[in-house]
């Protein structure tokens, strides 16, 4: 082979390898592609929700009374600590929703427990229990307002499933929302057994909305 003709294919061969090159820096080029994000996020916070009872007045006294072992000592009206037969006694007991509650709800007389320590007059004491204006005084007027239950012992669960009373929330909700009077009202059966003491305790249920 004359020097022509190798120096003619070796500059073919490099014209080949120079292509082949050409074709894999054109090919990188091709596969590459610019890329961006974009992240979102969500951050999700309960409320807060508590219903607090008073036995003193519309805006003091107000505490949790969260169980049975717990509950509230209803102050009744005279004669509670000495009944006789046909006696109706009253007391007041004043709900409202927590400052810092952020949802409003509805208030339902759920269950009722008694105990009896001396003899079995649990058979032989009716009640009810009305939703008044929170001024109002508890006593025989009460039959005018909103009734939440009652029966006509204290041995069951509330008999008559009554009304349910709307909660509202503090404006702001810094503030304790206002407030709901309950009024009870026991009657003494004509069997009411002399020396027996019984003790009652009513749940109330506040649900949010």
């Amino acid at each position: 082979m004359t020097e022509v003709h190798r120096s003619t294919r070796s500059r073919k061969v490099r014209a080949v390898l120079a292509g082949g090159l050409v074709l894999g820096v054109g090919a990188a080029v091709t596969l590459a592609a610019w890329n961006d994000s974009e992240f979102a996020s969500g951050l999700f916070t309960a409320g807060q929700f508590d219903l607090q009872g008073s036995t003193t007045g519309a805006t003091e006294g107000y505490t949790d009374h969260e169980s049975a072992g717990g509950a509230a000592e209803l102050t009744f009206t005279a004669p509670f600590d000495n009944l006789a037969p046909e006696d109706v006694v009253y007391a007041p007991f004043w709900v409202r929703l927590a400052a810092e509650t952020t949802s409003p709800a509805t208030l339902d007389l759920v269950t009722l427990d008694s105990t009896d320590g001396t003899g079995t007059n649990s058979e032989n004491l009716s009640y009810e229990i009305y939703a008044i204006a929170v001024d109002a005084t508890c006593d025989e007027t009460a039959t005018e307002g909103t009734l939440l239950g009652s029966g006509d012992t204290l041995t069951d669960d509330p008999a008559v499933a009554g009304e349910t009373v709307p909660l509202t929330i503090g404006d702001p909700t810094t503030e304790p929302g206002e407030a709901v009077l309950l009024c009870t009202v026991v009657t003494a059966g004509e069997d009411l057994e002399q020396g027996g003491d019984t003790t009652a305790v009513w749940q109330y249920t506040a649900t949010s909305e």
